[in-house]
């Protein structure tokens, strides 16, 4: 029996130059970015003869830029769905990646991208807590540590290689889950200029000539179905390291006019890329009710059991805890007319049934406070303001939270993955004598929520009884007793 050995997927293996000149600088390697962004320029490449080339940076000091680079920027993208009753599946290489750069090993690469004649975009999706603002961040560091400052230094470089030109300005699109991502960047972009003490001329450039636009980007991203590799690259002429898998549903929503339209000419193409006015209602409905249903499910279901979002939805106890939390709670504090919502809800749900993507509660819990505070605790709040009363689901929810970041569950390590301060806060969170205090210190915590929780009424009382229920009963029967008083 031959064993046949698949060639490295690369552009000389393959027969492919480097066909598109620099016209994107993307702050993300990940998988979302890949499946989402990348996979969107490419379709625009194809059908509006676009011609952009992009340059990946890798924002963090961990990355994957390695891996790109090993594939000349090449990976698989395999598309998998539910359309209109009928089972979708397609896969496609992407080719719109031509280099990549991690600054943190090559500063100079990093710099150089300012002086490319063609760059005319930057996109990023560094996750939530990607756009934060660190004053300890100096213009002489070699990178930045932020994202925000990363960029500034680049858009210095560019300014003064180009001396101030106008046409210069880059057109800037994150995609990081907050809502007004582009004014919340750009308004730390101007807090790096003053604390940097730069020239005022490039101050009155930035806000002249460079163009910010805030996003709402919707695809379900698995990412790298490590479960069963195999079979995907049994699929494959060569073997593929940077696989992803992604739904096949996809909305990209940027506030724009007529003149970014003309930048971005996705009309041109089958895809849902909406360039809109104002893209509020659509990012409201989407955050609260699709993000705000995933990131409550995961520590919920994980100390249930559950692995998958699939299996979630498909089990009835988790099943009817998410049904609730969407129908009964969170539709409830969003003013919409409720059959849209309703209609959405159910759309989502179908979304979270894929047969075909096994999306893994561990690889969604990545930050999972920073998120909660953005997707979720605006529906709780609200919730209690509308109806004088907490939201039973959403408040248990907190509260497996809570529990989910102690680290362990039943003897076993939970995948708990966000940042060293916040890991360090709940470690001393959880040396607490008393879930009471547990309760206290975790809610009164501004850094998590922007606010303290312990204000709200009746909510440290109702987290510790939740805390109580399911250190004593597990999550199911501490779920029914929480029932029975709240």
């Amino acid at each position: 029996m031959s064993i046949i050995t698949k060639h490295r997927l690369n552009r000389v293996n393959l027969g492919l130059e480097d066909k598109w000149p620099v016209k994107i600088v993307q702050f993300g390697e990940g998988n979302f970015l890949r499946a989402f962004v990348d996979y969107a320029i490419q379709q625009l490449n194809t059908t509006a003869n676009f011609n952009a080339g992009i340059a990946v940076v890798q924002p963090i000091d961990r990355g994957m830029v390695h891996l790109l680079n090993e594939q000349d920027g090449l990976y698989t993208l395999f598309l998998k769905g539910i359309q209109n009753g009928e089972a979708i599946q397609h896969k496609e290489l992407i080719t719109t990646i031509v280099k990549g750069i991690d600054p943190y090993k090559d500063f100079d690469r990093y710099l150089a991208l300012a002086k490319e004649e063609g760059l005319q975009f930057v996109i990023s999706n560094t996750t939530e807590a990607g756009i934060s603002y660190v004053d300890s961040d100096t213009l002489n560091m070699t990178p930045p540590n932020s994202f925000p400052a990363k960029l500034t230094r680049l858009l210095y470089e560019r300014f003064q290689y180009f001396n101030g030109d106008v046409n210069k300005g880059l057109t800037i699109i994150p995609c990081e889950l907050i809502n007004y991502n582009s004014e919340t960047l750009k308004d730390i972009i101007h807090k790096y200029i003053t604390l940097w003490d730069l020239d005022k001329a490039f101050l009155d450039w930035i806000d002249a000539s460079c163009y910010f636009h805030s996003t709402l980007v919707d695809r379900i991203v698995p990412g790298y179905p490590k479960d069963d590799i195999e079979a995907h690259n049994a699929q494959l002429p060569y073997q593929d390291q940077l696989i992803v898998t992604a739904e096949t549903f996809l909305l990209w929503v940027i506030e724009g006019d007529d003149a970014l339209k003309e930048k971005l000419p996705f009309h041109k193409t089958n895809l849902d890329v909406k360039i809109v006015k104002d893209m509020q209602p659509y990012r409201t409905r989407k955050v609260r009710i699709l993000n705000g249903a995933h990131t409550t499910m995961v520590p919920f279901s994980l100390l249930y059991g559950n692995e998958t979002v699939q299996e979630t939805i498909d089990n009835p106890f988790t099943g009817e805890f998410v049904n609730q939390v969407i129908f009964n709670e969170i539709n409830d504090t969003l003013p919409m007319e409720r059959e849209e919502l309703d209609s959405f809800a159910k759309d989502v749900l179908d979304r979270f049934r894929n047969p075909f993507i096994k999306h893994r509660l561990a690889d969604i819990a990545l930050n999972s406070i920073s998120k909660y505070k953005v997707r979720v605790l605006p529906s709780l709040l609200e919730f209690v303001a509308k109806n004088n009363k907490l939201p039973t689901y959403l408040t248990f929810g907190l509260a497996c939270l809570i529990r989910f970041y102690k680290g362990t569950w039943q003897g076993k390590a939970l995948p708990v993955q966000d940042s060293d301060s916040v890991i360090e806060a709940f470690q001393t969170i959880w040396k607490a004598d008393r879930l009471q205090q547990i309760a206290v210190l975790a809610l009164q915590n501004t850094a998590f929520w922007d606010r303290d929780l312990t204000e709200v009424h009746a909510l440290v009382e109702a987290v510790t009884f939740a805390l109580e229920q399911i250190e004593t009963h597990g999550i199911e029967q501490g779920l029914a007793h929480f029932k029975e008083k709240y």
